[in-house]
């Protein structure tokens, strides 16, 4: 009864989408990144494994103003989920996750009412200013990708850009708005003097998915983070610096308190600051050597609840999504609790061959806390360890690059007891005087 009724409505909408968005132009690319890595953590374990991820896209432009872009992609281990079983060819280690995925998929209109404002609306990637607490999950190892289901607005002009963004990370279809995770973000870029950007934004994470970890890792019933921070980067002569600061601040209800009998609620919240800054100097010499140094600090809050007698706290600093890895070892761009020295070298002794030598060393803010002599327990070390890195790219083609690196850990007493992942609120349980390796050759091409 409904056929061909739904048939001349499917026909009048591709009629009309034919007439009003007749397509201009069409542009085609991708990637193939494939890298190989092998770990060696000493006292935990082994692990090696080879991992690739591919992507598709197409781009098609309607007016000079709108345009859609979709874009999709698959990662995975080498032997995770091809024919694992060599007799017959079924897949049975996917886990049932070896299918392509949608990873980018938005409308955007340019110049929206006679002004320099751009909406870009649907599923599509962030970055914003390094990619120190948004960005693209690329940095290294376990390279998956992030993306977002957003809404942005930009406004930019030559001498200045505002960027606003709602997002929802997770949906349980309650009433709007609740029961959700949603991001939020206002992101100024002042670019109006040469060899100079100055950054301010506000982000917000609004998490009321009961009970399951969520931003702050942690089982409440409701999470509000807020991100304020500044940010200044540019050149003078020879001399390349960026500085970056941010303050959050915000709770986690539904923590039960130290009570026995289960009265009251904890007292738990953000009270933290993060910073990371770089500097370099360039010499005018054979291979181009620039030398820098490098500084972070991620605020540990307080560790005064491992001692057992309470439950209310201050939390770390939180990474959100962070594209910064600072080193190869502890976890995928969330290591907190952490102060962070290094300096480096970098040469380019072609124009296709670039050399990078690294030195970083490493402290945890706050160490786990001594429980009293009359256990027989002291406080941890501060101390986790120095990392030595050595990584070198060969750009074969426009299209075509070769990298590789190997980085060694010389690990102190600090890794055993203190915690530094998942956001400052996990311990890796390493044990003492440590000695880790990775070692990774990867290439990717581009189009």
């Amino acid at each position: 009864m409904t056929r061909y009724p739904m048939f001349s409505v499917l026909l009048l909408v591709l009629t009309a989408f034919s007439v009003h968005a007749e397509l201009q132009n069409v542009e085609v690319g991708g990637s193939i990144r494939i890298r190989g890595n092998y770990y060696n953590f000493d006292s935990l374990t082994d692990m090696s494994w080879i991992e690739q991820r591919t992507r598709l896209n197409v781009k098609a432009d309607f007016t000079s103003e709108v345009s859609a872009f979709i874009e999709f992609d698959y990662y995975s281990g080498w032997g995770d989920d091809f024919r694992s079983n060599y007799l017959t060819g079924a897949d049975f280690r996917s886990g049932g996750d070896d299918s392509v995925h949608l990873y980018q998929a938005y409308i955007e209109a340019r110049d929206m009412w006679g002004v320099p404002l751009t909406a870009r609306v649907g599923r599509q990637e962030l970055s914003f200013g390094t990619e120190w607490l948004v960005g693209v999950n690329s940095a290294a190892a376990i390279f998956t990708g992030l993306s977002f289901d957003a809404l942005r607005l930009t406004y930019a002009t030559d001498n200045f850009s505002l960027d606003a963004v709602a997002s929802k990370l997770a949906e349980n279809h309650g009433d709007f708005g609740e029961d959700d995770t949603d991001f939020y973000a206002l992101y100024f870029s002042y670019t109006g003097m040469e060899n100079l950007t100055l950054d301010a934004y506000w982000m917000y994470v609004r998490d009321e998915v009961v009970d399951s970890g969520g931003i702050a890792d942690l089982p409440g019933n409701k999470a509000d983070l807020h991100t304020i921070g500044l940010r200044g980067a540019g050149v003078i002569g020879a001399f390349d610096y960026d500085l970056e600061a941010a303050y959050q601040f915000g709770d986690v209800d539904g923590i039960p308190s130290a009570c026995p009998y289960g009265f009251g609620k904890a007292d738990v919240e953000y009270d933290s600051f993060g910073v990371n800054a770089a500097m370099g100097y360039t010499f005018e010499a054979t291979w181009t050597p620039r030398i820098f140094a490098r500084f972070a600090y991620f605020g540990g809050g307080d560790t005064e609840y491992l001692k057992g007698y309470t439950n209310d706290r201050e939390l770390p600093f939180n990474r959100l999504f962070s594209n910064w890895e600072y080193t190869e070892f502890f976890a995928n761009t969330d290591e907190s609790n952490l102060i962070y020295y290094a300096l480096g070298l970098d040469l380019a002794p072609t124009e296709a061959v670039t050399l990078q030598l690294v030195c970083g060393y490493f402290q945890v803010d706050e160490q786990v806390p001594s429980v009293g002599w009359w256990l027989g327990k002291k406080g941890s070390d501060k101390t986790l360890g120095l990392e030595v890195g050595l990584y070198g790219a060969y750009q074969y083609s426009e299209d075509l690059v070769v990298r590789a690196g190997y980085a060694h850990f010389f690990g102190q007493d600090g890794l055993a007891q203190n915690y530094y992942i998942f956001n400052g609120l996990g311990s890796l349980g390493a044990g003492k005087d440590e000695d880790w390796d990775y070692l990774f050759l990867e290439t990717e091409l581009s189009f």
